[in-house]
């Protein structure tokens, strides 16, 4: 799951940090309960058509052949089932959020983001800063998939996304977050 992100900036003149948070929790919300929802109408339809009873008093199970029409609607009512209570884990742990953190002090760029609860589960990217090359904008737009990512550049030609944006904003305003982290870090600024 793609997360779209907030950020909120705290800027001093040694310590650049961004708090990455879910800024569409409630459509995420809507959206898993849609899923949750139909996913248990197929779960209780398949099983319906199984024992020949209606347990949805709208529902006339003895018109649905548990095979191939029950079975494939509890298999499809099983996965959405599935698919939706990952998802309301995913909002209830907060997996995704964390932070990007620019000390000049220590010389570090620190990237944190909460993972699934258990061992290992967060990633912690440390870099130094004399590693980094530039800050890199990519955008890519098409009809259903839109995406506007920040990325740090390290010497050893690899990108580091610190910033996706799944709902396009502005570009001046990507282009102004970017341009200060740059500037912060006083290296050039590339767009892709």
């Amino acid at each position: 799951m793609e997360e779209t992100f907030s950020k909120k900036s705290n800027l001093s003149a040694v310590i650049l940090r961004e708090e990455i948070e879910n800024k569409q929790i409630l459509t995420d919300y809507v959206f898993s309960s849609i899923i949750l929802l139909g996913s248990l109408g197929f779960l209780i339809t398949g099983i319906s058509s199984f024992f020949k009873y209606n347990f949805i008093f709208f529902l006339n199970a003895d018109r649905i052949l548990f095979f191939p029409q029950g079975i494939t609607m509890c298999f499809y009512g099983s996965v959405g089932l599935l698919i939706s209570i990952s998802q309301f884990l995913i909002l209830y742990w907060k997996i995704g959020n964390g932070y990007n953190e620019i000390n000049k002090e220590k010389g570090t760029v620190e990237i944190y983001r909460k993972g699934y609860p258990g061992k290992n589960s967060e990633v912690k990217l440390i870099y130094e800063i004399k590693d980094i090359e530039a800050i890199k904008i990519e955008t890519n737009s098409s009809f259903f998939n839109s995406k506007q990512t920040i990325y740090i550049c390290l010497k050893q030609k690899v990108d580091i996304p610190i910033i996706q944006v799944r709902n396009p904003i502005n570009l001046n305003e990507i282009e102004k977050k970017a341009s200060e982290i740059a500037s912060f870090l006083k290296v050039p600024l590339k767009e892709n």
